[in-house]
C-alpha cells in the first residue's frame, strides 16, 4: 500500500539566514581601489574582462587573487567566471594566496619546430644559468617569428636570431615593445591612392552586387586554412538578417605561420581598407580586430593607425573598429574559439551548426576573415578579377603568400603562384637549401599539414592539392627538414605543442593528443594503437586541432616507415 508522507512544517523553518557577506573570496578594499584606478572610465561589461586581465597583469606582474576578487565584484561577475578564465590563458600569471609572484621579467624562447632546428633546445639550457633568479625563463610555443629562428621575446620585445648574448643584452636594456619600422602610416597609404577605392564605393561608383561578384570570379578564398571562398561568404552574411558584425583574425599561432605578421608590419591600412569595404559590402556595423598577444609592437603601431584614422575618418559612418589583444591560446585560430575570447571567455570551440555567419559574435551573423584575405580585397577590386586568378602553375589559379622556414638559405615570406610545387618555391624563391644540406622532408601547412618526403616534392601547393596524401595546405606555412633532420623528431614537437595547446573541452583531443605523445616518444610506436587514437581523434574532437593533430604522426607511419625499425 502506498503510503502519504505529510511534510511537517515547523515555525521559523522556512525562513532562510541572510548571508553576512557575498558567497566567495571576500574583496580587499585596498586591491578594489586599485582595479578601480586601472580600469578608469572603461566599460565594465562581460567582454572586456581580458582586457582588464591584461592591464591588471601588465601593471603588477601578475593576477593575485586579491585582484582577481576585486576585478569580479568590480565586472559583476561570479568569481569563479574570473578565475577559470585567467587560468585558461599562457600569457596570464594567476598567483594564488601564499604563492610567489613570478620574476619581474620573462624571457620566452620559441621551441617550435623552426626554432628548435636552430638551437632553440640550447638557448634554452644556457640561459637560466647566465641570466639569473631576477629572470624567468620559458619555453614558448610558436611565436610567429620562425624566418628569424631561433626567436625568442623578453618581456615584449622580440629578439630575432637569438643568442644568449643577445638576449641578455635586451634584458639589461629594459626597453618597451618596439613598434615596427618602415611601415607605411596613414599619411603614407593615402599619398598612394588609400581608401580612393573605399570612398568609390561610399560614393556610389561601385555596386556592392559588381563587388561581390569581382571577389567570387577572382577565386580568392580564406586564406586562414579553411579555404571558403571570400565572395560567397560576403553573400552569406549579407543575406543574414542585421545587425552584423565582423571578426579578424590575427592570432596567426599556427606553427611555421608568420605571413600575417610579416604583411601588418609593413602595411597596416591595406587591411583596413579591404576590412571597411567588406563591411560596406555586407552591412557591418561593427569590426573587432583580434591580434595574439606576442604581437606588441604591431598592436603599438595598430593603436597609433586606428587613432589616426578615427580622427580623420576616409568616409562618414565609418564602422567602429575595435582592437582586441589575444591571451596566448592557439586555439584562438579557430573562428568560434576566437569569438568566444573576444566576448571574455575561455578560447574554447563552438558546436556547429549553428555556424558563425548565423550566430556568431554576441549571437549576431559575423563574416570571419582571417587578415590576409583582407590585405588582397583593394588589388582584387582595383585590377580585376582575372589579375589574381591569371596567376598559378600546375592547373591552379591565384597567389599564394608562403611562410617558409627551416633548412633553406632564405626564409621568409613568399609570394608565389598558387600550385607552385615545393621544389620550385626552395629552388625560385629561397635561394636553394643551406649549403652541404638536401631536401629530406617537408610540412607544407604548419604543424597539422602533415609531412612529405623529398620523394615527393613536385606536388602541386594549394587548396585540395594534398588531401588525397593526408596532408593540407592550411595557412601555407613551409616548413623545409634535410638530411640532418627525423621526421620521427618533428612529428615530436607537433604532438608536444598540440597536447600543450588543446583547450581541454572535448576529451578525444584532451586524452588523444597526451596519449599520442606518450607513445611516440617510446623508440618502438605501437602503430596499431596510434592508428586507433587517430581514427577516434578524427571522427569525435569537437574542432580541427583534435581531428588535424594526427597528421604528422599518420605521415611518419605512411612515408617514413623507415625511421621507425
Amino acid at each position: 500500500m502506498n503510503q502519504m508522507i505529510i511534510p511537517i512544517k515547523f515555525e521559523g523553518a522556512t525562513r532562510q539566514r541572510k548571508r553576512e557577506a557575498p558567497k566567495g573570496r571576500r574583496v580587499d578594499p585596498a586591491a578594489l581601489v586599485q582595479v578601480q584606478q586601472l580600469l578608469g572610465d572603461q566599460s565594465r561589461q562581460a567582454d572586456m574582462l581580458i582586457e582588464h586581465l591584461h592591464k591588471i597583469q601588465d601593471r603588477f606582474g601578475c593576477l593575485s587573487t586579491p585582484h582577481l576578487a576585486a576585478l569580479a565584484a568590480e565586472m559583476k561577475m561570479a568569481q569563479t567566471e574570473v578565475y577559470e578564465v585567467a587560468t585558461f590563458y599562457h600569457h596570464f600569471d594567476v598567483v594564488r594566496e601564499g604563492g610567489e609572484a613570478p620574476a619581474a621579467l620573462t624571457v620566452r624562447v620559441c621551441n617550435g619546430l623552426s626554432c628548435e632546428m636552430a638551437g632553440a633546445n640550447d638557448l634554452l639550457a644556457k640561459l637560466p644559468g647566465i641570466l639569473g633568479v631576477d629572470v624567468r625563463v620559458l619555453a614558448a610555443p610558436c611565436i610567429g617569428r620562425c624566418e628569424q629562428a631561433p626567436a625568442a621575446v623578453v618581456g615584449q620585445n622580440p629578439v630575432p636570431f637569438a643568442t644568449v648574448e643577445q638576449i641578455a643584452a635586451v634584458v639589461d636594456a629594459k626597453d618597451t615593445a618596439h613598434v615596427p619600422s618602415g611601415f607605411i602610416d596613414l599619411a603614407g597609404y593615402r599619398a598612394q591612392g588609400g581608401y580612393r577605392l573605399l570612398g568609390e564605393c561610399i560614393g556610389g561608383g561601385r555596386d556592392v552586387e559588381s563587388v561581390i561578384k569581382t571577389m567570387e570570379n577572382s577565386g580568392l578564398r580564406g586564406l586562414g586554412g579553411a579555404g571558403f571562398p571570400s565572395g560567397r561568404k560576403w553573400r552569406i552574411v549579407r543575406g543574414e538578417a542585421g545587425p552584423r558584425l565582423m571578426a579578424i583574425n590575427i592570432d596567426e599561432g599556427e606553427p611555421g605561420t608568420f605571413k600575417d605578421r610579416t604583411y601588418l608590419e609593413r602595411d597596416p591600412h591595406r587591411f583596413l581598407e579591404g576590412a571597411l569595404i567588406a563591411a560596406w559590402v555586407v552591412g557591418i556595423e561593427t569590426i573587432y580586430v583580434y591580434l595574439r598577444d606576442e604581437y606588441h609592437g604591431c598592436r603599438n603601431m595598430l593603436e597609433a593607425e586606428l587613432a589616426a584614422l578615427r580622427a580623420d575618418p576616409p568616409v562618414p559612418g565609418m564602422p567602429e573598429i575595435i582592437l582586441r589583444r589575444g591571451a596566448g591560446a592557439y586555439i584562438c585560430g579557430e573562428e568560434s574559439a576566437m569569438i568566444e575570447s573576444i566576448e571574455g571567455k575561455r578560447g574554447m570551440p563552438r558546436l556547429r551548426p549553428p555556424y558563425v555567419a548565423q550566430v556568431g559574435l554576441f549571437g549576431r551573423p559575423t563574416l570571419e576573415h582571417n587578415f590576409e584575405t583582407l590585405h588582397w580585397v583593394r588589388d582584387i577590386l582595383e585590377k580585376g578579377s582575372e589579375w589574381f586568378a591569371g596567376f598559378g602553375r600546375n592547373g591552379r589559379k591565384g597567389l599564394r603568400s608562403f611562410s617558409v622556414s627551416g633548412r633553406v638559405k632564405e626564409p621568409g615570406v613568399k609570394l608565389a603562384p598558387a600550385g607552385i610545387t615545393i621544389q620550385e618555391l626552395i629552388d625560385e624563391h629561397c635561394g636553394g637549401m643551406l649549403e652541404g644540406q638536401s631536401l629530406y622532408a617537408y610540412l607544407p601547412g604548419g604543424a597539422s599539414g602533415g609531412i612529405l618526403p623529398a620523394s615527393m616534392n613536385n606536388i602541386p601547393l594549394d587548396f585540395d592539392t594534398l588531401q588525397p596524401y593526408g596532408c593540407f595546405i592550411g595557412s601555407a606555412a613551409v616548413i623545409v627538414l634535410s638530411d640532418r633532420d627525423t621526421a620521427v623528431n618533428a612529428a615530436r614537437n607537433m604532438m608536444s605543442f598540440f597536447a600543450d595547446e588543446s583547450c581541454g573541452q572535448c576529451t578525444p583531443c584532451r586524452v588523444g593528443t597526451a596519449k599520442t605523445l606518450t607513445l611516440i616518444d617510446k623508440p618502438k610506436w605501437d602503430v596499431a594503437l596510434l592508428a586507433d587514437l587517430s581514427q577516434v581523434m578524427r571522427d569525435a574532437s569537437i574542432c580541427g586541432l583534435g581531428q588535424a593533430a594526427p597528421n604528422p604522426v599518420d605521415c611518419v607511419v605512411k612515408y617514413f616507415p623507415h625511421e621507425l625499425g
